[in-house]
C-alpha cells in the first residue's frame, strides 16, 4: 500500500501526534515502530477506498474479513505466499482500525444490524491477531525487515486497540471531519 498522502501533510502530523501521545503519555508504551505504523494506517484508510483494497481472482473488491480470509487461503498462483501474506496484513490492519476507531460499527453487527452481513459472526480481535501472527512467521515476503513489529502488534493487538481509542477520543473532541465522514458511512 503505497502513501497518497504527502509526508509533511497536516494530516499526516495530526495522526502522528495524537497516535505517539496516546501510545506514550496514556498507553505508557512508547515504541516509535507501532506508532508509526499505525498512524500511517490511520493516514492511509482517510481514503475509505483503501479500506476495501484487495481483489478475488475476479478482480471484484473484497469487503468483509470473511471474503479476506477466504482470498487468504484460496492461492491464486505460484505467488501465492506474497498474496497470502498481503492478505492478512490487511485484515490485520483493517480489523484494528475498526475496532479502535468504530467499535460502534463492531457492535451493531453483533447485536444483529448487520445480520447478513458475512461479518457478523467474526471476531475482529482474533482475527487481527492471528493475521498479524501470520506476517510476522512469513520469511520469504517483502515484510521480512518487519516481523519484530508484526509480531508486537499481534501480541499487543487489544492494546493498540486501546491506544486507537484514545486517539477516536481527541478526534471527537475535535470535531474532525474526516473521521466523522468514515464514521457516517460505515454506520449507513
Amino acid at each position: 500500500m503505497e502513501a497518497t498522502v504527502p509526508q509533511h501533510h497536516p494530516l499526516r502530523q495530526l495522526f502522528g501526534a495524537l497516535t505517539e501521545r496516546n501510545f506514550t503519555e496514556t498507553l505508557g508504551w512508547p515504541d516509535f515502530n507501532v506508532t508509526a505504523y499505525i498512524s500511517n494506517l490511520l493516514v492511509e484508510f482517510v481514503h475509505i477506498d483503501r479500506l476495501h483494497s484487495i481483489q478475488n481472482q475476479k478482480g471484484q473488491t473484497v469487503e468483509t474479513v470473511v471474503e479476506l480470509l477466504y482470498e487468504s487461503e484460496a492461492g491464486h498462483d505460484t505467488d501465492s505466499a506474497e498474496r497470502e501474506c498481503e492478505i492478512h496484513r490487511h485484515i490485520g490492519d483493517f480489523t484494528l482500525f475498526i475496532a479502535g476507531l468504530f467499535p460502534e460499527y463492531l457492535r451493531y453487527l453483533k447485536s444483529g444490524g448487520m445480520i447478513y452481513h458475512n461479518d457478523h459472526l467474526v471476531d475482529y480481535m482474533k482475527a487481527g491477531k492471528r493475521s498479524y501472527s501470520i506476517v510476522a512467521a512469513f520469511q520469504q515476503s517483502e515484510f521480512k525487515e518487519q516481523p519484530a513489529l508484526f509480531q508486537k502488534l499481534s501480541s499487543n493487538f487489544e492494546l493498540c486497540v486501546t491506544g486507537l481509542g484514545f486517539v477516536r477520543e481527541d478526534l471527537n473532541r475535535m470535531g474532525h471531519p474526516p473521521y466523522q465522514q468514515a464514521k457516517d458511512i460505515l454506520l449507513h
